[in-house]
C-alpha cells in the first residue's frame, strides 16, 4: 500500500547564500535572507505567498521569530525544530506533513550561520557551553571527542584503518575540485590526512569538517500546486527520523547509529531500497560519519564501511557517488550542514550540478546528523513521483 505522504510534496526551489568567509559586516540573518530570496526566485514563487516557515539558526533560540521578522513573513504554520545538523532534513519531513494537511501552501526552510566570521569578531560572546553532565570530569572537547570515540571503537571492533578514514576526506576533496563554490579545492592525499596535526585520536585536522560561513534555503509546495513553473519539481518520496541519545556516553552502541531506523522509515515510505538510489549526500562532520551511515542505511554490511570506501568507490568515477559537492569536509560547514546535503541532492536530481553532475540521476538520498551521532534524519528525493 502506497504511503499517503509519498510524492505528495515537492521541492521547487533551492539556493545558497554567499559561502566561505563573508566578512564582519554580515550576520546569520543576512545570509538567511539572501538564500531565501534565491530559493524563491529559483521556484518562481513570490515571498508574499509563503505561509510556512521552518528554521534553525545558530545562536538564536527563537529563530523562527527572528527570521519571520527579518523577512516580513507572518506564517500560518511555523516549526523551529532544532536537533542539530539534521534539523533541515527533519524540516522537509515536517513541511511535507504540513503541506499535505493544508496547514500551509508554500513552505520555506532556511538556515544561516557566520561561524567562521564570528570566531574573529572582537568581543564576541561565545555560544553557551554544554550543560554539565556525567562526561564533564573527563574534560571532553566536543564535538570532536565524541566522534573520535566512535571512530576508535569502529577501528577496534571491525579493523577499520586510518587509511580508510582518510579515503573519505580524499574522496570529498576530489568532488570539491569539481565545485567552484567549494571552500577547499587544493589537492589532498591519504598521506596528507595521516600526517596532519592530531586533534583527537584517531582524527587529524583533515578528518574534521570545515568551519565556514553560509546559508541555505529550500521552497516546498504540494505536488499538485504551482505546476506551471519553469523548473521540474523534485518529489519527496520518503522521510524518516530517529534519535537515540544526547551525550555520547549514552549512545547505546558506538558503532551503530539511529540512521538504521531513520533509513528504514524513509525507504519504507518511498517503496525503494538502497539499490534504487543513484547518489548519496551524507552528513560528513568527520570521516567516520559516511562509513557509519553507509552501513546503517543499508549500502553495506555493518563493519564493512571502511573497506567499502576504498579505491575511490565514493569519489568521482566511483561506483557510488557520495557527497558530490565536496561535503562538510571540503565544500562548506557553517556549524550545521544538513540543508546543503538537501540542496546538492536536488541539484543532482535536476541535472544542475555542472562539472560534478552524475549521469542519469533519478533518485537521491540526503541524510542529516545532529549532536554527537545523536539525531538522524533521512530523505529520499526523485525526479519522478
Amino acid at each position: 500500500m502506497t504511503h499517503a505522504l509519498r510524492g505528495a510534496a515537492v521541492i521547487r526551489g533551492v539556493a545558497e547564500s554567499q559561502l566561505g568567509e563573508v566578512g564582519p559586516d554580515r550576520y546569520p540573518l543576512d545570509l538567511v535572507g539572501e538564500a531565501v530570496a534565491g530559493a524563491l526566485a529559483d521556484a518562481g514563487i513570490a515571498k508574499s505567498e509563503v505561509d510556512g516557515l521552518f528554521t534553525a539558526v545558530g545562536g538564536r533560540a527563537m529563530s523562527n521569530l527572528d527570521v519571520g521578522e527579518y523577512l516580513g513573513i507572518a506564517p500560518s504554520f511555523t516549526d523551529g525544530t532544532m536537533i542539530g545538523g539534521s534539523s533541515f532534513v527533519s524540516h522537509v519531513h515536517h513541511a511535507a506533513l504540513a503541506l499535505q494537511a493544508g496547514a500551509c501552501n508554500v513552505a520555506v526552510i532556511a538556515y544561516g550561520s557566520t561561524a567562521r566570521t564570528d570566531a574573529r569578531r572582537p568581543g564576541r560572546v561565545p555560544y553557551p557551553p554544554e550543560l554539565p553532565n556525567y562526561e564533564a570530569p573527563a574534560r571532553p572537547v566536543h564535538p570532536v571527542t565524541g566522534y573520535a570515540l566512535a571512530a576508535a571503537r569502529h577501528m577496534h571492533e571491525f579493523g577499520t584503518t586510518r587509511e580508510q578514514l582518510a579515503e573519505v576526506a580524499v574522496s570529498a576533496r576530489r568532488w570539491a575540485q569539481l565545485n567552484p563554490k567549494a571552500f577547499k579545492r587544493d589537492p589532498l592525499t591519504i598521506d596528507d590526512v595521516l600526517s596532519a596535526r592530531v586533534v583527537a585520536t584517531p582524527f587529524t585536522t583533515l578528518d574534521c569538517c570545515l568551519v565556514t560561513d553560509g546559508g541555505g534555503a529550500i521552497v516546498m509546495t504540494r505536488a499538485d500546486a504551482y505546476t506551471d513553473r519553469a523548473k521540474a519539481p523534485v518529489y519527496v518520496l520518503g522521510a524518516g527520523e530517529a534519535h537515540s541519545h544526547r551525550s555520547i556516553s549514552q549512545m547505546p552502541d558506538l558503532t551503530t547509529t539511529s540512521a538504521r531506523e531513520s533509513g528504514e522509515r524513509a525507504f519504507e515510505m518511498a517503496g525503494l531500497t538502497p539499490a534504487d538510489i543513484d547518489v548519496l549526500q551524507l552528513y560528513d562532520a568527520f570521516t567516520i560519519n559516511p562509513i557509519l551511515f553507509l552501513e546503517d542505511l543499508g549500502f553495506c554490511a555493518k563493519g564493512e564501511g571502511g573497506a567499502f570506501v576504498e579505491g575511490g568507490r565514493i569519489a568521482p568515477g566511483g561506483a557510488l557517488p557520495v557527497n558530490t559537492n565536496g561535503g562538510g569536509l571540503s565544500f562548506c560547514h557553517p556549524g550545521m550542514y544538513g540543508i546543503f546535503a538537501l540542496i546538492e541532492a536536488v541539484r543532482q536530481v535536476r541535472g544542475e550540478a555542472g562539472e560534478r553532475q552524475v549521469a542519469g540521476v533519478t533518485t537521491a538520498l540526503a541524510h542529516g546528523n545532529g549532536g554527537q551521532l545523536s539525531s538522524q534524519v533521512t530523505a529520499i528525493l526523485s525526479a519522478e513521483r
